[in-house]
């Protein structure tokens, strides 16, 4: 599959599958089945896997697009997706010892049967997802794993989840390890609802890991390799990744704004509310300002990921704290223009609202992000 393909079945799905039922699906906070099945069918769920397993063997440049597609349509399905591609990037990055485990799964993930996930933040930690507080204990060739995550997207629904724990003779907090667990290991349960105020849709509830036994070959990474893997692989595709969902929001935003200011009228004068008030034309064109700005910002970060240099890492860091700061100005924006019409849920700009305020609270959050960029400029070390 080529770029141009893969982009236009993601607005294929976007318009026909996603546009329909997003307002009802956050209504409900339904994970849309219909949505994966899609995205499965059109080998978009094994869009960054290697040619040789299936995959389209496609890179940062398309991710984007194809992620802010999905989000200008439905904010939750674009999450759901993204943290799939980032639990098949970290499978496929597994330690040779885990090949024989892993490749299956990657076939069945290209194949579009299988959606997986990643399952690091735990309450005691945090925000700061890479410093799990659970502990491996070894099991014979294996370990046993009890745990409480937070926050796992496609919570009972994904066929695998990307799990963190202390390694067992860690000896400091990112002395982590990385394991894929099936979805019917013996231990592992769906925690408890969710029911946020924005992605409601997307199913982020937490899971519990009682005593689960995880054999040596779902062993992802090697014992305290974990951490390199999440600053390494996760970090930036996650930042990458939400940037564009955010971008996506934005997009929408400004679309349904126009769209309200040229379709409502202020009848006792024969003008639509952009004809007659200047003020709200200015608020829509810093809409599109900044919206603008942040797919420059994403553009930006994908040159770097394709040319590393110096300032890689602080434009990965820059560009989530900057699209989360952004999506909430444009979506706030378009609060304010819209006015009763938005605040009582007659358009879907309160849901972008509500939407982008979650990847502000997304960890690495913009207050830690606006930390290490300042650690960065000072030379100080971010860990």
């Amino acid at each position: 599959m080529t770029h141009e393909a893969a982009v236009l079945r993601a607005r294929d799905i976007a318009g026909r599958v996603l546009a329909p039922s997003a307002g009802q699906n956050d209504k409900a906070g339904r994970f849309s089945i219909e949505a994966v099945d899609s995205l499965g069918k059109a080998g978009l769920l094994g869009l960054m896997l290697p040619v040789e397993l299936g995959g389209s063997g496609l890179g940062p440049r398309t991710l984007a697009p194809v992620t802010a597609i999905l989000a200008e349509a439905d904010a939750s399905v674009a999450m759901v997706y993204l943290m799939h591609i980032l639990g098949a990037a970290t499978i496929m990055r597994a330690r040779p010892t885990a090949a024989p485990t892993v490749t299956p799964i990657l076939q069945e993930i290209a194949a579009g049967r299988h959606l997986s996930t990643l399952a690091f933040s735990e309450a005691g930690s945090r925000s700061h997802f890479w410093t799990p507080m659970s502990r491996a204990h070894r099991n014979g060739s294996g370990v046993r794993i009890t745990a409480k995550k937070s926050w796992v997207t496609s919570a009972g629904h994904a066929q695998s989840y990307v799990v963190s724990a202390l390694a067992p003779e860690g000896k400091g907090p990112t002395d982590s390890t990385l394991y894929v667990l099936p979805a019917e290991t013996r231990g592992l349960s769906v925690a408890g609802p969710w029911d946020g105020l924005g992605l409601r849709a997307n199913a982020s509830a937490p899971i519990a890991l009682d005593n689960c036994e995880v054999p040596s070959h779902f062993q992802l990474t090697e014992d305290g390799a974990g951490f390199q893997a999440m600053l390494n692989v996760v970090l930036p595709l996650f930042n990458l990744g939400t940037a564009a969902v955010a971008l996506g929001l934005c997009r929408a935003a400004v679309a349904g704004t126009a769209s309200h200011l040229k379709s409502a009228k202020f009848e006792h004068l024969g003008q639509s509310l952009g004809e007659s008030l200047p003020t709200l034309r200015a608020q829509l064109a810093a809409m599109q300002i900044d919206t603008d700005g942040l797919s420059a910002r994403i553009d930006d970060l994908i040159e770097h990921f394709e040319k590393p240099r110096e300032t890689t890492m602080l434009r990965v860091l820059e560009t989530k704290a900057a699209a989360g700061d952004i999506a909430i100005a444009v979506t706030s924006a378009a609060m304010r223009i819209c006015g009763g019409a938005a605040f009582s849920k007659h358009m879907s700009i309160e849901r972008l609202f509500r939407d982008a305020h979650a990847g502000a609270v997304m960890a690495p959050t913009g207050d830690v992000l606006r930390e290490f960029i300042a650690k960065l400029l000072l030379g100080m070390p971010l860990f």
